[in-house]
């Protein structure tokens, strides 16, 4: 990135955290419309309903899926019981596909912050009916300082469930540790690079050395043996990847943000590469929406002009660029 890349980067990624500028978007009649516009590159909509009719079409041309209803941070048991219902009815859905579906989630959402205990047993139901359904769950990673409570919750789950795995982001220095934790495990590990601005101290920033990171990881999965999903858009990365024959392996495949490189998507699945597509849904797309333009500074271009102009998100991001 160019340094006026960077501290847009770094103002999107504050913006997406300022408690204020969110409340102020989700209830402004004028602001909502338009940003929900611009997510909707990202976002599959607000309702599990899209989410699944998008869910169908990607399908239908050739990619696995992981969905997930954006959330994080509920604070009250109630509220996690009610994201309990709909990851449940989000798996009864999946089922529909015919394929097995990763169900992504953060432990968050479902109580982590309000009781662990409440979090695991919502996860462990949540396991038992993804099992029965042919499904799989996936744990998302969040700021460094939840990483030591998703890890080791992780490992409790995956002592009885197997179809449960978990995300590592790449860009903590703790993660050289971490992976050789979880890859003991039977679950499917997600290596990401890390979306979270952290401090210097515990983490790399974008460079050339978290690629190198990142690759480090990789060898270590690949080696282990455990089922493997690389999920980056950077090309040097994904060539890197190729280049040691790890996107060959029976066990491992890429996943790529929806709406993000699409024809990076279509190119490896037309190489034979197994291609998984992240979709998500719901109402919090603000945080979500600021992360994808942090990563790409130069998209704050594209999603203005999807405000204004919301049928070449309808047709550039939902059809027309994964039809096969």
């Amino acid at each position: 990135m160019t340094v006026d890349e960077q501290q847009t980067a770094h103002i999107l990624r504050t913006i997406a955290r300022d408690e204020r500028i969110k409340e102020a978007v989700l209830h402004s009649p004028q602001l909502y419309p338009l940003l929900l516009a611009a997510a909707k590159r990202y976002v599959t909509g607000e309702t599990r309903e899209e989410a699944m009719v998008v869910a169908h079409r990607m399908t239908n041309n050739g990619y696995r899926l992981s969905v997930e209803q954006i959330g994080e941070n509920t604070m009250e048991a109630d509220d996690t019981k009610q994201v309990k219902q709909e990851f449940l009815a989000l798996i009864k859905d999946c089922e529909k596909l015919g394929v097995s579906a990763g169900i992504s989630f953060d432990l968050s959402h479902l109580g982590l912050l309000v009781d662990p205990e409440l979090a695991y047993a919502h996860v462990d139901e949540m396991a038992e009916a993804a099992r029965k359904s042919g499904q799989y769950l996936m744990i998302s990673m969040e700021e460094s300082v939840k990483t030591e409570a998703i890890v080791s919750m992780y490992e409790r789950l995956a002592q009885r469930h197997e179809n449960v795995g978990i995300t590592i982001q790449a860009h903590l220095h703790r993660s050289l540790e971490d992976i050789k934790r979880v890859v003991k495990l039977p679950g499917k590990v997600r290596l990401v690079k890390g979306a979270f601005m952290e401090p210097q101290e515990i983490a790399l920033p974008r460079s050339q050395e978290l690629n190198e990171r990142y690759l480090q990881l990789a060898d270590i999965c690949v080696q282990a043996g455990v089922p493997c999903s690389f999920a980056t858009h950077d090309q040097w990365l994904v060539e890197a990847l190729a280049q040691r024959e790890y996107v060959s392996r029976a066990h491992v495949e890429m996943e790529l943000l929806y709406g993000v490189r699409p024809e990076l998507a279509a190119a490896l699945r037309e190489q034979g590469i197994p291609v998984r597509i992240y979709l998500t849904y719901g109402t919090k797309w603000f945080l979500y929406l600021c992360h994808r333009l942090a990563e790409y500074p130069p998209h704050v271009h594209q999603a203005i002009a999807d405000m204004f102009d919301q049928t070449r998100i309808h047709d550039a991001a939902y059809e027309l660029v994964f039809h096969k």
